[in-house]
């Protein structure tokens, strides 16, 4: 049940995009090689179905086509836990991927904030800006609406740096997003709602 399809279309992109919460399927084609290898990591560690199919400018550059992805996911998110009853809400991860470590932590809150310390030393990977992995989360968190910290505690190679942050994330996206068994049916804030 907790699923959700968003498409998105502008005239830079094109997209369709669909998540399960709780396992399914990874399908991406995003039209960015380094940024399917990131979506399928995060949804591999995250243990989420998802399908993203687009078409971007990509004959401009990659910017478009990057933020676009992360605010339709970061929609589906939203759509998918609905009113967040039963969640656990935070979620938090330091990951190791070979010299570098990550840590990342995340608030279901309904406000949206991105804490964003990564030092990557390549400006490009092939094709990929590597500034364009801020604007990922920024268009992510804005339509989450929810509070992330990413922070680089080691590293010196950019894909690993990279590469851990989108692991991180999704291990904290799957704590965050799990239900939790002491209070299904219960929005987890003093206010009631999130």
């Amino acid at each position: 049940m907790r699923n959700a399809t968003i498409i998105r279309k502008t005239n830079e992109t094109d997209i369709n995009l669909t998540l399960s919460l709780d396992k399914g399927e990874r399908k991406i084609d995003t039209g960015c090689g380094f940024l399917d290898h990131m979506l399928d990591l995060f949804a591999k560690h995250g243990n989420f179905g998802l399908e993203v199919s687009c078409k971007g400018d990509t004959h401009v550059d990659f910017h478009h086509t990057v933020e676009d992805v992360g605010i339709a996911l970061g929609e589906a998110f939203s759509k998918a836990l609905g009113n967040k009853k039963g969640i656990v809400r935070y979620g938090s991860m330091i990951l190791p991927m070979d010299e570098a470590l990550i840590l990342s932590a995340i608030d279901l809150s309904g406000r949206a904030h991105l804490s964003f310390s990564l030092n990557i030393p390549a400006k490009r990977l092939g094709t990929f800006d590597t500034e364009l992995v801020k604007e990922f989360f920024l268009g992510f968190v804005r339509s989450a609406a929810c509070t992330l910290h990413i922070q680089q505690l080691a590293g010196k190679n950019s894909h690993h740096i990279i590469e851990g942050a989108f692991k991180s994330v999704g291990r904290s996206m799957k704590q965050a997003c799990a239900i939790d068994s002491e209070n299904p049916d219960s929005i987890p804030s003093t206010k009631g709602v999130l």
